[in-house]
């Protein structure tokens, strides 16, 4: 396989924050030798959470093998999702908010045998539905466990508690229809016919 050189648009600061976790985690766990540095493997990391880079091509480019990627990886993700906020936590930072803005992006999977609970009728594509709630200006206070894409934005939020913990907190909140019937502080547009208005009207 060639190897060639390749960017990421990401900051210096997001691999220095990722590789100062993994050598936290690595001194924790009495880890002694590795193959890679931390921040190689905050790199590599990186790599193929922002590019969808294939462990095939991550291990060639690092020069160390497939199994040895996965568990880079995997061990990586679990840093990260350590030190992800709860939902206690995000619902609190959102009281601070003027609003928060719920959102269920699909995030796209390639295809398995078992494709049908992740086929998004929606979006017309096989995809891991997960729930984001963010402030105004679009910034992510909390992303939820992903679930299959066949699940809908407003069950996969009533699942979450998400409806009813910022009912709770008093958080206002603006979702699209695909949240209609959430209730307590969630808005939604109208969904509904227009109607021509009369000549009156």
């Amino acid at each position: 396989m060639l190897v060639y050189p390749s960017g990421i648009d990401l900051s210096s600061s997001t691999l220095r924050f990722l590789a100062r976790h993994l050598r936290q985690r690595r001194r924790e766990i009495g880890s002694r030798w590795r193959r890679l540095a931390a921040g190689r493997q905050a790199l590599l990391t990186l790599a193929h959470l922002r590019c969808g880079d294939t462990y095939g091509q991550l291990a060639a480019a690092f020069n160390v093998g497939i199994a040895t990627v996965y568990r880079y990886i995997r061990e990586a993700v679990d840093v990260l999702a350590a030190l992800a906020p709860t939902l206690e936590q995000a619902v609190g930072t959102a009281a601070t908010k003027a609003f928060v803005i719920l959102d269920g992006p699909l995030l796209p999977i390639d295809r398995i045998a078992a494709d049908r609970p992740f086929y998004s009728g929606k979006h017309k594509k096989h995809g891991m539905n997960v729930q984001v709630i963010t402030d105004p200006f679009g910034r992510l206070l909390w992303a939820s466990p992903a679930l299959p894409g066949a699940v809908h934005d407003i069950k996969a939020a009533r699942s979450h508690g998400i409806p009813a913990a910022l009912a709770q907190a008093g958080v206002r909140c603006w979702a699209d229809k695909a949240y209609q019937g959430a209730g307590g502080t969630v808005r939604v547009p109208y969904r509904g016919r227009w109607d021509k208005l009369s000549e009156g009207q």
